[in-house]
């Protein structure tokens, strides 16, 4: 079994562990786009045109699913990628985790990058998985850039300016990019307030590794022989991770695959 994954830059490294995870024995195409990254402040139009290279160059390894690890790509380009290699190949999106996180109450926060806090996408899916919860849409300022490049000073005031506008009542907070899934723990540990009960953080990844493997009508397998190759393209080329990647417990967990055959 071969799964690709695309995004811009090291989002897509919670979504590849998950895969990882469930499915040591899978070979991973991971399609990067270090020539046209950042994808956030680009147009519709132009992000669009740069995620179909990016999906062209993992389709050409003849991959059975595609995961667009990226919440800003799959908004804007998903319809494009289906259109394009769907049903050949199934295109598997991310979409933040607000229907599970909204299902255990609230209040809830939604940390998202400044493009899509307040945007008609996640207004929608507020509106139609979280009605009657109380939700804060929280934009984190400079966070996926600061993960992006394992920048941790600039991580840490990210963090804290974003923790500073989320409400000391919130219970659970839901990671709308998928960078911020990386620093998980970080941001729990801002968010938490003493005396409150625990708090809950809802990703993406786990979510989407099992949608791929429903796409593919494959089974988890986590018990199976950890032999599945790493792939790395880089806008197109052949190459290794990048290195902010291993500053990361996902990135240093794929570091132990073996080489793509």
């Amino acid at each position: 079994m071969k799964i690709a994954l695309m995004d811009s830059g090291i989002g897509l490294l919670a979504a590849t562990a998950a895969v990882r995870r469930l499915r040591p024995d899978a070979d991973l195409i991971l399609s990067l786009d270090p020539d046209g990254m950042p994808w956030g402040p680009r147009t519709p139009e132009d992000l669009t045109g740069r995620a179909l290279d990016v999906a062209e160059a993992a389709a050409a390894h003849r991959p059975d699913a595609l995961i667009v690890g990226c919440n800003t790509a799959t908004v804007h380009a998903l319809p494009a990628l289906r259109a394009r290699h769907e049903p050949g190949l199934p295109v598997v999106g991310t979409v933040p985790a607000i229907k599970p996180a909204a299902a255990g109450g609230g209040p809830l926060a939604i940390w998202a990058t400044p493009a899509t806090t307040g945007s008609a996408y996640q207004r929608g899916l507020i509106r139609d998985y979280a009605d009657g919860v109380p939700v804060t849409e929280v934009p984190c300022h400079g966070l996926a850039e600061a993960v992006e490049h394992a920048d941790e000073s600039a991580i840490d005031a990210a963090v804290a300016a974003a923790a500073a506008l989320t409400p000391p009542e919130v219970t659970t907070v839901v990671l709308g990019c998928t960078h911020y899934e990386l620093v998980g723990e970080r941001i729990r540990a801002a968010v938490q307030r003493p005396g409150r009960p625990p708090l809950v953080l809802h990703g993406s990844a786990g979510a989407v590794a099992a949608q791929a493997l429903r796409r593919v009508g494959a089974a988890p397998a986590p018990d199976a022989a950890p032999d599945g190759t790493l792939t790395v393209l880089l806008s197109g080329r052949e190459g290794a991770l990048p290195a902010a990647a291993l500053a990361y417990a996902e990135g240093r967990l794929l570091r132990t695959a073996t080489p793509a055959r």
